[in-house]
């Protein structure tokens, strides 16, 4: 296993000390892992109240599951694959009334610092949208949320290669869309 940075160890003793029954260390790892969870959620849902749920959701589950945390594994991977879960059960049971929001009625999302530079932000925005589900995730959890290949695979259940693959695609669509919309690709 290799070493954890600074940020995953503090994660890694946050998590040990909610399974030892800490609240702070829940209150603190709840703060660290917010807006990092909540920008992933944006890939599955587009509407704020739907993703403060879904948020809650992941935070319930990972209370029922806090007990199959092994340390000193990173803990970024092991709630995002509790997010994904709770944000994929969401849309199974949302399939048949789900609607897309008007695309002026979405927020600014991050898009990743390589795309970034393809040309305008709302365009390269709007590119990214267009983006197949599978795509915009690894974008998501590796270019912006900054998981590692191989920690992006584990969330997502495919192999680090399929992700580093899935990456280069999404980005080389993005580059040839952007250079077809006029952007500086």
């Amino acid at each position: 296993m290799t070493e954890l940075s600074a940020d995953q160890q503090r994660l890694v003793e946050l998590m040990t000390g909610y399974q030892n029954g800490n609240m702070s260390d829940f209150n603190d790892l709840y703060e660290a892992l917010k807006a990092p969870l909540t920008r992933y959620l944006w890939t599955f849902v587009r509407d704020a109240a739907t993703v403060e749920d879904l948020l809650q959701t992941a935070f319930l589950q990972l209370h029922k599951a806090r007990h199959t945390y092994i340390p000193p594994r990173p803990v970024k991977p092991w709630i995002y694959a509790i997010t994904r879960h709770a944000a994929l059960m969401h849309l199974r049971s949302h399939r048949r009334r789900q609607e897309a929001p008007p695309a002026d009625a979405l927020p600014d999302i991050p898009i990743p610092p390589e795309a970034e530079k393809l040309g305008d932000r709302k365009m390269v925005q709007q590119v990214l949208l267009e983006l197949p589900r599978p795509a915009q995730e690894v974008l998501v959890l590796h270019h912006m949320l900054g998981l590692s290949f191989a920690e992006t695979a584990r969330v997502i259940g495919i192999s680090a290669g399929a992700a580093k693959v899935r990456a280069h695609r999404a980005l080389k669509t993005i580059r040839a869309r952007m250079a077809k919309l006029g952007g500086r690709a």
